[in-house]
């Protein structure tokens, strides 16, 4: 176990990325409906205003954090824009329509920031290495353990706790009855589409550090972010974190003991998850399977 006690807790790290990633995409195809294949272009674009920003100051780093979530937040106004014409029809033309956003969205980085990655300066202070349990460990992706956790938390708490998340988990059920409430279902949409876009933004800014920003950073968090949620059950913020640590740890400590293997074991497990969720659904009583969320 001592030799894979790193990569393990990297991969407790990488699964916190993609869950802080992901937590957004699922809340709005899972609560909202919306299928939205410009999430990882909105991971990217906070990854690359925060790097913009870095100069390894503490101002610098906030100060990146907020310009990544204020993007991301534009870019779920102009997705909630261009989705809400589409509530009704399904998901073929949000797919497309997002699809489009992403390409857009994609030249643009590229143009502004060019084809390289670019490094993130963090403060000095969480630049360096701590000693746990005998183990060197890189001092910032120790800090970042702790911070995705609290945005964990807090995210679990605000659905599952307070008025808000009530009402964006009833807009699931019934959105006529959320309408007949007072509450116009655009408000709702834009609501989910701006929490979802600034949660892209924020874990970008974050996790640039670790995983980007460069030009394949918006396929390669889309891809696993899709897994996650696929493993996790749309909609589920419970679900979406152990398929998101599962998801790190595979891509780390999997590739640590069996290098071969790893790429396999993560389409593996969800390949799994899929005939095991059909085989439950197939098996359910008819009401359960009716009541139960998408």
């Amino acid at each position: 176990m001592g030799t894979h006690f790193v990569p393990a807790l990297d991969g407790v790290a990488y699964g916190l990325l993609l869950f802080v990633a992901a937590a957004g995409l699922t809340l709005l195809f899972g609560i909202g409906g919306v299928l939205n294949i410009a999430h990882g272009t909105l991971f990217a674009l906070g990854g690359y205003l925060a790097a913009t920003v870095s100069d390894g100051s503490w101002s610098s780093a906030f100060l990146g954090l907020a310009a990544a979530t204020v993007g991301g937040t534009l870019g779920g106004a102009v997705l909630a824009a261009g989705t809400l014409p589409l509530a009704e029809r399904g998901h073929l033309p949000q797919a497309l329509l997002t699809f489009g956003l992403a390409l857009v969205g994609g030249d643009i980085l590229s143009t502004v920031y060019g084809g390289d990655p670019h490094p993130v300066v963090i403060p000095n202070s969480v630049n360096g290495t701590v000693h746990i349990l005998g183990h060197v460990y890189p001092t910032y992706r120790l800090m970042f353990i702790v911070v995705a956790s609290v945005l964990a938390l807090a995210g679990t708490y605000v659905l599952g706790r307070t008025r808000a998340g009530a009402l964006l988990r009833a807009a699931a059920d019934d959105r006529d009855m959320v309408g007949a409430m007072g509450y116009a279902p655009w408000r709702v949409h834009a609501a989910l589409c701006g929490a979802a876009g600034a949660l892209a933004g924020l874990a970008g800014g974050l996790g640039a550090p670790i995983i980007g920003p460069g030009p394949d950073t918006a396929d390669k968090v889309l891809m696993l972010s899709m897994v996650v949620i696929v493993l996790g059950k749309p909609g589920s913020v419970v679900g979406a974190f152990v398929a998101a640590i599962a998801v790190g740890e595979i891509e780390t400590l999997g590739v640590s003991i069996s290098s071969n293997w790893a790429p396999y074991l993560l389409f593996g497990l969800m390949a799994l998850a899929l005939v095991a969720r059909t085989f439950r659904g197939s098996a359910a009583p008819v009401g359960a399977a009716a009541g139960a969320h998408a």
